[in-house]
C-alpha cells in the first residue's frame, strides 16, 4: 500500500520532471495532481484516508466525510507575518494569490499536516481570532520555539487539567492554542 510520504515523493518526482522540462507548477498542484492519479477529488482526501489505512471506503455509509478545517488568519503585515509563522513557527509557504498588482495576499502556510490560509483582505477573517491546534510531541515543540529566541515571544509549556499547551500570539493578534491531551492528574 501507498504511504502518505510516497504520495509526497511522487508529487516532488512530477514537479523536478517538469522542471527539467521547464515547465514550473507549485507543489500544492502537484499533490492535487497526485490525489487524481488515486481516484480521488482532492489531496485532503487522500492524505486521509492514507493516514487512516483506508482502502478508499468513506468514512461514513453516507458519503459524507468532513476534512480537514482550515483557519483563515488575519494579517497586516507580509515581512511580520512571514517572520513569525515561517521564522518562528517554522511554516513553510505553499502558494501565494493576488489578483494582481497591488493587491493583498492570500497565501497558505503549512506545517506537517497544519494548513493555515493568511489573509490581507479585510473581509476574510478579523483580526484577534483565536483558534486551538490539537497537536502531539508538544514539550519537543516548545523547545524548539524557545531555542529561537524570538523577540516578540517566549511561550511556555502550561499544564491546564488533561492537557498540555504552548500559546503564541501572532504580530496582529491572533492565538494560537497549541494542546496535547495527556491524561488527568
Amino acid at each position: 500500500m501507498r504511504t502518505f510520504l510516497d504520495a509526497k515523493a511522487m508529487a516532488k518526482a512530477m514537479r523536478e520532471a517538469l522542471a527539467a522540462k521547464n515547465i514550473e507548477i507549485p507543489h500544492s498542484d502537484a499533490l492535487e495532481v497526485v490525489a487524481r492519479q488515486f481516484g480521488l477529488e482532492t489531496w485532503n482526501i487522500l492524505s486521509a484516508r492514507i493516514e487512516r489505512g483506508e482502502g478508499g471506503v468513506p468514512a461514513s455509509k453516507a458519503g459524507i466525510v468532513f476534512e480537514q478545517a482550515v483557519p483563515i488568519v488575519r494579517i497586516f503585515d507580509v515581512a511580520k507575518a512571514h517572520e513569525f509563522y515561517l521564522g518562528f513557527l517554522g511554516f513553510s509557504v505553499d502558494w501565494e494569490h493576488r489578483y494582481g498588482d497591488n493587491f493583498p495576499l492570500y497565501t497558505q502556510v503549512s506545517r506537517a499536516d497544519l494548513r493555515l490560509h493568511l489573509s490581507e483582505h479585510s473581509g476574510d477573517a478579523s483580526p484577534g481570532s483565536n483558534m486551538v491546534v490539537y497537536m502531539r510531541g508538544i514539550a519537543a515543540f516548545q523547545r524548539e520555539l524557545a531555542a529561537k529566541d524570538y523577540r516578540y515571544m517566549k511561550p511556555g509549556l502550561e499544564k491546564v487539567d488533561d492537557r498540555l499547551e504552548v500559546e503564541v500570539i501572532d504580530p496582529f493578534g491572533n492565538r494560537i492554542r497549541f494542546m496535547e491531551i495527556v491524561g488527568g492528574d
